[in-house]
């Protein structure tokens, strides 16, 4: 497998990076839709993008780096080879919802509206970047015999990146379904969470080559975590909108 789409003036551009990057892209795209259909002006998203998505890839890579510390601290220089891979969606989501806090807050911008319009947008980059894992043969399963493994190292494995892509695209639609439902603002950003969580816990069970805290597999953690606090975040967020009624 090819790691390299193609090359610009001797530059080669990974096919990690570039499908990140359209993932970026179209999710931004996506968001500006929505917000200018809910009556905001199409630069309220560009002043959150700016900042959150560099932020966000800068999470991503922060995160895997402390779990795979042992290796980068004797490798220090492949910190910053972002073209190699390894960026961990859970730090993205920390740092940059961090940073699109601060913005919103700077901007004016009502924050928990402006998470539910960009939620979709989250995900639609998740499932197009993880087709990045394809080409750099990475983020893959266990062997197995079923009729759609991929083949690693002359191994029949399980395409988990394929698997948590399909489900991502699936949640986006459910969240663009469900918006014109939601009960107050927050609930479809929390919904994200829990939805992707939900997907990601099962999948990464299938994967060989997960960050782990000693026995546990962190991304299963980490989805536990988010699908409780989402939960009890929709449920205090409605109970504070009832009261205000």
């Amino acid at each position: 497998m090819n790691r390299i789409a193609f090359t610009v003036f001797g530059i080669e551009v990974a096919w990690y990076g570039l499908l990140v990057a359209t993932g970026m892209l179209l999710g931004v795209l996506l968001a500006q839709k929505r917000a200018i259909d809910e009556g905001f002006g199409e630069e309220a998203i560009f002043d959150i993008a700016i900042w959150a998505i560099p932020f966000g890839v800068l999470g991503a890579r922060l995160y895997y780096i402390l779990f795979n510390w042992n290796y980068y601290v004797s490798e220090p220089m492949r910190m910053l080879q972002f073209r190699e891979g390894g960026l961990a969606i859970h730090g993205g989501i920390i740092l940059g919802f961090i940073v699109g806090y601060l913005v919103c807050r700077r901007k004016g911008l009502p924050f928990w509206n402006m998470a539910d319009i960009t939620a979709p947008s989250f995900i639609l980059g998740q499932a197009i970047g993880r087709w990045g894992n394809y080409f750099n043969q990475e983020a893959y399963g266990r062997p197995t015999d079923l009729p759609w493994a991929i083949t690693v190292n002359e191994v029949q494995v399980h395409p988990t990146f394929l698997y948590e892509s399909i489900w991502n695209i699936l949640v986006m639609f459910f969240l663009l379904y469900y918006t014109p439902k939601k009960k107050v603002d927050g609930e479809v950003f929390w919904l994200y969470l829990i939805l992707y969580s939900v997907g990601r816990f099962f999948i990464e069970g299938l994967r060989t080559d997960s960050l782990m805290i000693g026995p546990f597999r962190t991304a299963q953690l980490i989805s536990v975590a988010m699908i409780i606090g989402g939960l009890l975040a929709i449920k205090l967020f409605r109970l504070r909108e009832s009261n205000k009624n």
